[in-house]
């Protein structure tokens, strides 16, 4: 029997039908890649969230395979972005099928949080390659940081209510606030085609990278380069529950915009953003405890008085 980790299965079983269906023809489709594409698929990765991922074997050599759920990243901004990066901070792409959203990547080393180092040294590795990501020019059309920022509002506005209003009614009414703003602030003559998922599990070791690392799974966006630094910001440990949450979060938010030339204040915007409408993604997935973590540290940046 096929192994579907966990929160693939959870991710294409709140697709409907068509997740059930894609999970059901997986191992066909498996079986034709192979056959098209002359390699051999293997063991299957265990951190993947959207996609099937596992690592492969062929005329190339050690490589990875993504075959993505349907209903994610339907504009392929992801195939686009790797396209036009050809290896530049990102992942080689090495074949893709367009039609049926599968990728074959070249295979990096370790993920940056299984390395041992510590939060900032981790951070300081995920801007340098962020630098390099963000001259990346990819071609099409793609979301833009107003129509993120109006997203992740409807996405909170819509299930907040539904999920028992699992965090403060301040922390709601201001992350909605920090939407409004972002939308506002969009200027393209600022923006760069962000990755979307910055964090330390995306983010592999890369020998030959200028940076040491190079990222997989961009979700893609144009927008301010805040919104990419948002994603650090929302990843925290169980440790937050005995720590000074608004100490942690403003020393993480300096770091930040010292390390990039950023702004704060577009950042702590984009992170409570980010904070909130993830941990209600999670909560939907029943992934409560993650979710947690998520809300304590956003309520944690309101009641401080960061938004004030």
């Amino acid at each position: 029997m096929l192994n579907i980790p966990d929160k693939v299965r959870r991710s294409a079983e709140a697709q409907g039908e068509k997740g059930r269906a894609w999970m059901a023809a997986l191992p066909a489709q498996i079986a034709a890649i192979e056959r098209r594409w002359n390699i051999r698929i293997g063991t299957t990765t265990r951190n993947a969230t959207e996609a099937y991922v596992a690592f492969a074997e062929g005329a190339q050599g050690e490589a990875v395979v993504k075959i993505v759920i349907p209903g994610f990243d339907a504009t392929r901004q992801e195939m686009r972005i790797l396209a036009a990066a050809a290896g530049r901070g990102y992942a080689r792409l090495l074949r893709a099928d367009e039609t049926e959203n599968v990728l074959l990547l070249e295979r990096l080393g370790p993920q940056l949080f299984a390395l041992g180092l510590s939060n900032d040294a981790q951070i300081a590795h995920i801007c340098a390659t962020l630098a390099e990501a963000w001259q990346v020019r990819p071609e099409g059309v793609f979301v833009t940081g107003a129509e993120k920022a109006d997203e992740l509002a409807a996405m909170i506005r819509d299930d907040w209510p539904g999920l028992g209003e699992p965090c403060a009614m301040a922390t709601y009414d201001a992350a909605l606030a920090a939407a409004a703003r972002r939308r506002q602030a969009f200027d393209p003559a600022h923006a760069a085609f962000a990755h979307g998922d910055a964090h330390a599990w995306n983010t592999l070791q890369a020998t030959e990278s200028p940076t040491g690392f190079k990222f997989v799974d961009p979700d893609g966006a144009f927008a301010e380069r805040a919104f990419d630094l948002a994603i650090p910001m929302r990843e925290w440990g169980q440790e937050i529950f005995t720590a000074d949450r608004l100490a942690l979060g403003r020393q993480r938010c300096e770091l930040l915009a010292r390390l990039t030339g950023v702004g704060t204040a577009p950042i702590w915007d984009w992170s409570l953003l980010q904070c909130v409408s993830n941990s209600v993604s999670l909560q939907k997935l029943g992934l409560t405890a993650s979710a947690r973590v998520g809300f304590a540290m956003a309520d944690a940046w309101v009641a401080g008085g960061v938004f004030d």
